[in-house]
């Protein structure tokens, strides 16, 4: 193999590596247009596109220890989507980038949480909420509660006031009286 091959190969098995997921897309007939929107939106998510032989891309599989199920996933043009952080956003990116290149483009499949998974794998993943999505349900979900609590105490608060008003007017009249007592504590002793 050249010295170029070799360093290309080296590249690729090091971003693979170090990546938290590959999902892997075939490209064929997909515009230039089309893949520099792909690679904006995925630069924004922390993640990279690459175009990869799928020599390369099978030994990758190898020195990585992917299942056999890879093998038939490299046929035709084959593009790599490697990165870090939230897989989900990702795999919504690839979606949609699928969707809108008008049958040309689809996805193989990917290696996630060190598993191979099919193309309906990867598309059930881009229906799943992000992980601010669920942040902000969990969230919504823990002040619900308080914020039931706060508005039957404030109904409760609007209407006792008119309750209590009788109870304080009768207040000072017992006023007198508790004046009295201390009066008499003084004899007592």
């Amino acid at each position: 193999m050249r010295i170029e091959k070799v360093a290309i190969l080296e590249e690729v098995v090091a971003r693979v590596k170090d990546s938290d997921y590959c999902f892997m897309v075939n490209h064929g007939g997909v515009t230039v247009a089309q893949f520099a929107k792909l690679r904006k939106d995925l630069r924004a998510l922390d993640s990279r596109l690459l175009v990869v032989k799928n020599s390369f891309l099978a030994k990758v599989a190898k020195e990585k220890g992917w299942s056999e199920e890879v093998n038939a996933m490299l046929v035709g043009g084959t593009a790599v989507v490697t990165g870090h952080g939230e897989p989900t956003a990702v795999a919504k990116a690839i979606m949609e980038f699928v969707k809108n290149s008008g049958g040309k483009a689809s996805v193989k499949g990917a290696d996630y949480d060190g598993k191979i998974v099919d193309a309906a794998m990867v598309e059930a993943l881009s229906k799943v909420p992000g992980k601010n999505e669920l942040r902000a349900t969990l969230l919504m979900l823990l002040k619900e509660p308080a914020t039931r609590l706060a508005r039957v105490l404030s109904e409760k608060a609007k209407k006792e006031p008119a309750a209590e008003a009788p109870a304080a007017e009768a207040a000072p009249a017992e006023a007198p009286a508790a004046e009295a007592a201390p009066a008499e504590a003084p004899a007592a002793e």
